[in-house]
């Protein structure tokens, strides 16, 4: 009954494939519905994370999944009352964020939440593409198929060394590894099990791992394959370089298609020719955060430099409300506390705190928005430098 009302709530028709969302564990005590007599008309659940952030720390996060409402029963305040529960259980739990793929940003926006990431895609023409820029220390390494169950066993070590260093990465539960490397066969898998191929470097170290599947079309008797990326997970610009030349020098394949890379990734700048690789797949905010303790999460990240930034907060809900002081020292390590009787430098509402939180908006476009507020001259500019990631965010899974 309750996977039935997630089902129609969200226009997923029984048997017909299956959200990643879904890749969730389940967790007792975390499901919520909504019942009129004996029907569900709305469900809701979540999950715990580690949420990565800038300088490889990682920060439990409440995961918000499979949120639905039946049409006959919108605009009762269902969703506000589920919202409303799980972000006082979370407070609760002594997790500082929460995280949630929006579907509808002017709904989550009104919770607090606020974009937090983004995620592009590529479509790369590969007679056009004029090959890969390989460094020659890429071609020391090597490169090896693997069976379903070894990409299985070796994925998670390479994911967790990957994640440290890149914000907004969330964990990956021992499930996602068995389901996406098609491991565990599933009736409603969609399309052929995946490919895998690992890159290990001269010192034999596994540095990248590439998931893939090859659709095999023909233009009349003429090879058209498209390749589609399912996952790419490198921890050295070598092991990309090298998983890319690999995915465009596959036989028969004339397109390769990325659909969620982070924003920042360099795919084009590596080709002979850069206009090869065309917008493909989404190019959108992903991931939306809401700060819930304003003084652990502001603490567990990293900063640039050494720097004092005093914040005024705006939540309705009164999580993370109040003004904060943030000091960060030399080694971009910080301590952030209430400061109720300081003057402010910002002020902002805890959305765009949630925006700002693991890199992705700056300071400066927030405040040309007029979603940040400068109340002493400078502090935006101080902001920018202090809050500066060398790396975008990237939610690399539909949590």
């Amino acid at each position: 009954m309750w996977a039935d009302t997630v089902r129609t709530g969200t226009h997923r028709p029984p048997g017909r494939g299956r959200s990643r969302l879904n890749r969730l564990p389940f967790v007792p005590g975390r499901f919520q519905g909504a019942f009129d007599g004996d029907e569900c008309v709305g469900a809701f659940r979540s999950a715990r994370t580690e949420l990565a952030v800038p300088g490889g720390g990682l920060v439990a996060a409440d995961v918000i999944a499979d949120v639905a409402v039946l049409p006959t029963h919108r605009r009762r305040g269902l969703l506000t009352r589920m919202m409303d529960r799980e972000l006082r259980a979370a407070a609760g739990r002594g997790e500082p964020l929460a995280l949630l793929i929006a579907a509808e940003p002017t709904v989550y926006g009104r919770f607090g939440f606020g974009p937090a990431t983004r995620l592009t895609g590529y479509r790369v023409d590969v007679l056009r593409a004029g090959g890969v820029r390989l460094p020659a220390a890429a071609a020391t390494g090597r490169l090896q198929l693997l069976p379903r169950p070894r990409a299985a066993a070796v994925g998670p070590g390479l994911y967790e060394r990957f994640r440290r260093g890149r914000p907004g990465a969330p964990a990956r539960p021992p499930q996602w590894w068995t389901d996406d490397t098609g491991t565990l066969w599933h009736p409603l898998r969609d399309g052929p099990d995946p490919l895998h191929v690992g890159y290990h470097d001269a010192a034999g170290r596994l540095q990248g791992l590439l998931t893939y599947r090859v659709d095999p079309r023909w233009d009349g008797n003429l090879p058209a394959a498209e390749l589609t990326v399912l996952d790419l997970i490198t921890t050295h610009p070598d092991a990309a370089a090298a998983l890319w030349d690999y995915c465009l020098s596959v036989d028969w394949v004339t397109t390769v298609l990325a659909e969620n890379l982070a924003p920042d990734d360099p795919l084009p700048l590596l080709l002979g020719n850069p206009r090869a690789a065309r917008p493909g797949g989404l190019d959108s905010d992903f991931a939306w955060l809401r700060v819930l303790d304003p003084p652990a999460a502001l603490a567990a990240r990293r900063y640039s430099g050494p720097g004092r930034l005093v914040l005024e907060v705006d939540d309705p809900a009164g999580y993370a409300h109040g003004r904060f002081a943030l000091d960060s020292a030399p080694d971009g390590t910080a301590h952030c506390s209430p400061a109720p009787h300081e003057s402010a430098d910002l002020a902002l509402g805890v959305g765009a705190l949630g925006s700002l939180y693991l890199g992705e908006q700056t300071p400066a476009r927030l405040h040309a928005a007029g979603l940040v507020a400068e109340l002493r001259p400078g502090a935006v500019l101080a902001a920018e430098l202090l809050l500066h990631t060398a790396t975008r965010p990237w939610c690399t899974d539909g949590v």
